[in-house]
């Protein structure tokens, strides 16, 4: 039984074909969601902020952290990006990751609240004494605001704003509070923190031991169900729109864009009103490939932002 990522758990969740064709099949895929090349290229960009502060001791300017995020978008661009929503262009979803990014920039500037020790951090977890039942997540930035008081980030480039009630039944920052307290000894509060950067908008929530225990119970009971699982039956519904299997699933539902809900939060759409028009943009050519580090620990690679 392998680690279980929160993606997993809900990809089984959401549908267990999609489940099936991802992680069971392993079935390749050459196309990528516009909201997802988006939410990647606001976190590389994000990354790269904390190295350059945690390496000069001062943060870029603005107008570099815009520039990276237009040299990795140049760079990363690909024929099979797709829009699934027709009625936004592609300066809309390039427009919102400016938006995102000036948002959290002007918000947290200098960057010195706590002290980073970790960005893009793998935490591994067990979920039972044993170790039978393992997870595993990547957390965006952990800090330590404190002698043994720890937070634990994850930016949102998406237009959801979920009510306080939904945050505090978050299944995946709290996954990642678990493994936090595995990894280090000295942990005695944890904040689990989300930057909505389109709404500009930053919530907290945070869990009490007991609370940790059902969360335990309830993945080790979802792990138990997915592993019984031999028959992978389809969910269709308005988000077969956005699946990179939709293709080949002969269930996929593809309803009009007026009958649609907003897709699932942890996925980019933007704003319904249109964001204000950005300057005149260069042709896409191939930028310099960017490099990715993961850790901002001592010893650790670290890298400028341009």
């Amino acid at each position: 039984m392998g680690p279980y990522s929160n993606s997993k758990l809900s990809a089984f969740e959401n549908c267990p074909k999609q489940f099936e064709f991802r992680y069971i099949l392993k079935v390749p895929t050459e196309t990528e969601s516009v909201e997802a090349f988006v939410g990647r290229r606001a976190h590389e960009v994000l990354e790269r902020l904390y190295h350059h502060v945690a390496r000069h001791r001062k943060p870029p300017s603005l107008g570099q952290v815009l520039d990276r995020f237009h040299k990795d978008w140049r760079f990363h661009w690909h024929d099979s990006v797709e829009i699934v929503r027709e009625e936004w262009t592609l300066e809309h979803y390039q427009e919102l990751g400016e938006r995102c990014l000036e948002n959290y920039y002007r918000a947290y500037y200098p960057f010195d609240r706590g002290e980073t020790i970790a960005i893009e951090e793998m935490l591994q977890l067990r979920l039972d004494p044993d170790g039978r039942y393992l997870a595993r997540g990547v957390v965006d930035r952990i800090v330590r605001s404190g002698p043994g008081a720890y937070e634990i980030h994850d930016y949102k480039t998406g237009n959801y704003l979920p009510p306080q009630k939904r945050l505090d039944s978050d299944r995946q920052l709290a996954l990642y509070q678990i493994g936090l307290e595995q990894l280090y000894d000295d942990v005695d509060s944890v904040d689990l923190v989300w930057h909505y950067l389109a709404h500009n908008r930053t919530l907290r929530s945070r869990r009490e031991p007991e609370d940790l225990d059902r969360l335990k119970a309830k993945t080790i009971a979802l792990i138990d169900r997915i592993e019984a699982t031999s028959s992978y039956e389809a969910k269709p519904g308005p988000l077969c729109r956005w699946c990179e299997y939709r293709g080949m699933c002969p269930e996929a539902r593809l309803p009009k864009p007026l009958e649609e809900p907003p897709p699932p939060e942890d996925w980019l759409a933007p704003p319904p009103e249109r964001l204000p028009a950005a300057a005149a943009r260069e042709p896409l050519p191939r930028a310099e490939r960017p490099i990715r580090p993961r850790s901002i620990r001592p010893g650790g690679e670290q890298l400028q932002l341009l």
